[in-house]
């Protein structure tokens, strides 16, 4: 049986039949979505941490339509593999012009209804902070650091403990002079 019936296999939420409307993305994103924040030694000192938020979406390549209709729709981001072998596609934006400007008012408006809301709001606080430039001071970097620590207790493993991140007196030091320059 195909046709009408809206639980059919023809009307997966891979394949909207229409165009995209803000409340069919804020649900696709809910299941199927990730904000994050990771932080990592910046790459050309091991005295300084990068603080990268980044908000994702993923789909098997067979549904790639779908992530270009949202990269279409913000107008923002880019679509790459997963990895070098992965059938997964993963739509990306890093930019944090456009995480303030399009993807943090579409989430204010549109809010999701799983725990996933739990994590928007607390990357929104960290974007925001982040371009009042609170990341360069040492108190707003440690609050900052303790927020992404909190994020996502159910995804991937974080590569350095947050006693690490917040340990490297020097880390403070190099990011003043690079913030005076």
């Amino acid at each position: 049986m195909s046709g009408d019936n809206p639980t059919s296999g023809d009307n997966q939420q891979g394949r909207p039949q229409e165009m995209l409307t803000p409340q069919y993305l804020a649900g696709f994103i809910d299941g199927e979505g990730c904000f994050s924040v990771s932080v990592h030694p910046h790459p050309t000192t091991k005295s300084r941490w990068l603080i990268a938020p980044c908000f994702q979406a993923y789909q098997h390549r067979d549904n790639v339509l779908i992530l270009e209709m949202i990269r279409d729709y913000f107008g923002c981001g880019a679509i790459s593999a997963k990895g070098p072998n992965s059938a997964v596609m993963t739509y990306s934006v890093y930019r944090r012009r456009d995480l303030e400007s399009v993807i943090i008012p579409f989430f204010e408006r549109y809010p999701m209804l799983s725990r996933k809301q739990e994590d928007f709001l607390k990357f929104r606080d960290i974007v925001l902070a982040m371009q009042r430039n609170e990341h360069r001071t040492e108190d707003g970097f440690r609050r900052i650091v303790e927020i992404a620590f909190s994020m996502n207790k159910r995804g991937k493993q974080r590569r350095y403990r947050i006693e690490e991140v917040l340990r490297n007196p020097q880390r403070l030091h190099a990011e003043q002079l690079e913030f005076q320059s």
